[in-house]
């Protein structure tokens, strides 16, 4: 484990964030990736976010959850990561309102992301040193 909280680099996090998606796959217990499903990230500062659409059913971030650790791939940028949960309400509003910025032109599609089952997933995604 690193000591202290690592950041990404301006360039990167610019790229990351501007994919809009990314394919992300967790570490299993045997340290082999899980097959990336491709989800939607949100920039809030100098920090990146995802949700499970599926809440705490889904398996890609029950895998996440449970490793803290894992790949992305976001355009031509790929960085080993960490999942770190965030509960916190007020990084979880700005996080909200990130995605209503980033995807509300998508019909349907930011109401499950905001909803309680999805913000229970809230991960931040890190650098891995």
């Amino acid at each position: 484990m690193c000591p202290g909280r690592h950041t990404w680099n301006t360039e990167a996090l610019e790229r990351i964030a501007a994919a809009e998606e990314l394919d992300i796959a967790p570490r299993r217990g045997d340290g082999s990736l899980r097959e990336p499903p491709t989800v939607r990230v949100v920039r809030d500062g100098d920090e990146l976010y995802v949700r499970s659409w599926h809440g705490t059913r889904g398996t890609w971030w029950k895998t996440a959850r449970t490793s803290n650790a894992g790949h992305i791939t976001a355009g031509a940028e790929e960085a080993d990561v960490t999942f770190t949960p965030e509960s916190d309400p007020v990084v979880n509003d700005r996080v909200d309102a990130a995605y209503r910025a980033e995807y509300g032109h998508y019909s349907g599609y930011v109401e499950p992301m905001i909803a309680e089952q999805a913000r229970a997933t809230t991960l931040r995604v890190g650098p891995q040193c």
